[in-house]
């Protein structure tokens, strides 16, 4: 690093936001792989059945109001990899086809960015069912600019009033990685605060996520007496932090509030926004606030203020839920800009069932313990908690190990409760580009607890995913599941491919000799 490549800027209009926007149109899809962007937090299945509640819930409440026989249409801002839309429509669809009451239809519309991304879901085999059934579409959409969305599977357009349904929009993890600005509270005055960026030698040269690791900024703030001014869009929210904080730095959300706004003008009937971030939406969290470092994770993201986007719907006549205690790790929260927003209990029921009693965040605190701590749990508090988590399969990749050396003590009815979570999870798995098997990791379970026709479907699920990857344990297991099963002509094609990697192995070899001699 070195101080002869140093400007100042703006914080709204540094390079650092036009890095990170190349930095997901070059990874596309890829910048979620083994969490190298976290996703997991906010694309489980347990935060997208709290959706998936909440979502049924507004159905509900729609169900007889003006435009019923409209859909209600879903935008996902930032829908990155795409797990979290795949299971809220998986929950969405459950939860529907159990209640078996009459309700608007919906649409889930997944938006990015990167057209890369949005090419990646057309294409994603887990998401093809719910294309085909009418209730997936999927748009490029800038949210610094654009006004419109375009459906790439349908070809329609929604533009301005099109929908006479509300708009729900979800947005995870989006507040805090698009601009935003940073202004400074001192001796009752607004300050805009201005960013110095001293860039590496060759910066030309690196890729986005080097290029962001080896920055360093600097803060400086000057007067800006255009917050002060009542023509301040959003002066109101401003004077607040005027007139309550000091010495503070404020990340103000303002393309994320317009964002809102233009989403807001394509139905006459609002909006709902359900969104999780690193947020806070209680104005002491922004007490004596630090300057901004940027979370590096590939790209990098802030702290979101959902002070100022609540407070500004707010004043606008919305309604909006928080928890109303400190989250840790992630805050979930909803803002109904709607009319007489008071006449929608059954999604604000399931905003207390699913958020505020027991949440997400309470969720994944609980995980980073369950993490530590495996390795001393039984196994009904495995089971426990992986239910508790909707059947997750990362949580099952975890577990395998202590599930397998707890097999020998485990009763009949335990086996069946892993064999149903293991059939749950794999008929809601969202496969990415991960390093490990599920598949694999599943065959070999069953097989560990004698469930020999099970264990065969999974492990050659495996076997077909990646051919040239196998190893001769998974042949092995075959062979012994095809024997158990009377399939005595599998058994002999899987020992004849056992041997093809290990000509040496015993036991093929003395179970190929029984073939011949029988």
């Amino acid at each position: 690093m070195t101080g002869n490549n140093k400007q100042r800027y703006r914080f709204s209009e540094a390079p650092i936001w036009n890095i990170q926007r190349k930095y997901y149109e070059e990874q596309g899809t890829k910048a979620w792989n083994n969490d190298q962007v976290p996703q997991y937090i906010t694309s489980n299945p347990m935060i997208a059945t709290a959706y998936a509640e909440m979502i049924f819930g507004f159905l509900q409440d729609r169900a007889n109001k003006e435009y019923r026989s409209e859909p209600v249409f879903i935008v996902e801002l930032g829908a990155g990899a795409g797990r979290l839309a795949y299971h809220v429509l998986y929950e969405l669809c459950q939860l529907r086809d159990y209640a078996g009451t009459s309700l608007p239809g919906f649409r889930y519309i997944m938006t990015d960015l990167a057209m890369n991304n949005v090419m990646a879901w057309k294409e994603h085999p887990a998401l093809q069912s719910f294309i085909t059934e009418g209730l997936l579409d999927f748009a490029q959409f800038d949210a610094v600019h654009d006004t419109v969305l375009n459906l790439v599977v349908s070809g329609k357009t929604i533009s301005e009033g099109d929908l006479k349904q509300p708009l729900i929009i979800v947005a995870n993890y989006f507040f805090d990685s698009i601009p935003q600005e940073l202004i400074y509270v001192g001796d009752g005055h607004i300050y805009e605060a201005d960013v110095d960026v001293e860039y590496p030698e060759d910066n030309d040269s690196l890729k986005p996520s080097e290029w962001l690791d080896q920055i360093t900024l600097h803060y400086e703030h000057r007067r800006a007496p255009e917050y002060e001014q009542e023509t301040y869009p959003y002066r109101d929210v401003v004077s607040i932090y005027q007139e309550q904080l000091e010495d503070s730095y404020i990340l103000f959300p303002a393309a994320g509030i317009n964002c809102l706004e233009r989403l807001n003008q394509l139905s006459p009937s609002g909006f709902l926004l359900i969104t999780a971030d690193k947020g806070d939406h209680l104005l002491d969290n922004w007490r004596f606030a630090e300057p901004p470092e940027l979370i590096l994770h590939g790209s990098f993201s802030l702290t979101a203020n959902y002070h100022a986007i609540q407070h500004v719907f707010e004043q606008r006549g919305a309604a909006a839920l928080f928890p109303p205690h400190h989250y840790i790790n992630i805050n979930v929260g909803c803002i109904l800009h709607l009319d007489k927003p008071m006449d929608y209990p059954n999604m604000r029921l399931a905003y207390r069932r699913c958020i505020e009693r027991f949440g997400p965040d309470e969720f994944f605190s609980m995980k980073e313990w369950v993490d530590r701590h495996q390795d001393s749990m039984g196994l009904q508090q495995i089971l426990s908690f992986w239910r508790l988590g909707g059947y997750d399969a990362e949580f099952f990749i975890q577990s395998t190990k202590r599930i397998s050396s707890l097999l020998s003590d485990a009763n009949d009815e335990e086996k069946q409760d892993i064999l149903r979570g293991i059939q749950l999870m794999w008929s809601s798995y969202y496969v990415m580009e991960q390093r490990y098997d599920l598949a694999l990791d599943a065959g070999l379970l069953l097989f560990e607890m004698g469930l020999y026709e099970h264990s065969k479907r999974y492990l050659e699920i495996s076997v077909l995913q990646d051919q040239d990857e196998v190893v001769s344990t998974v042949f092995y297991c075959l062979v012994i599941c095809c024997f158990e099963l009377d399939l005595v002509e599998d058994a002999g094609r899987y020992l004849r491919k056992l041997l093809e990697l290990e000509p040496d192995h015993e036991e093929a070899l003395a179970l190929i000799s029984h073939l011949s001699t029988s």
